[in-house]
């Protein structure tokens, strides 16, 4: 069971802003939770959404076991991301 991961027309926007070495890191932070998504994310409170802790940044993922689909919401800084 991997899941496939895919990005909203808005994260993908906002991964494409980042410098290439913390682009590097959530990639490869991405590839290592499609085997099981649930142990390396938190659940946001008061929301459906996930977030994934790559250093500063953080991922706000969308995960549907059902379809095994990742997919991220948003891709921020952590001072800016939960406003």
């Amino acid at each position: 069971m991997i899941f496939s991961i895919g990005f909203t027309k808005k994260a993908e926007g906002q991964f494409n802003k980042l410098e290439l070495d913390v682009k590097k890191r959530i990639v490869e932070s991405l590839d290592r939770i499609k085997v099981r998504p649930h142990s390396f994310v938190k659940r946001l409170v008061g929301s459906k959404y996930f977030r994934l802790r790559v250093g500063d940044y953080r991922v706000i993922l969308d995960i549907n076991d059902g379809a095994l689909i990742i997919m991220v919401i948003e891709v921020g800084h952590r001072k800016k991301i939960y406003k």
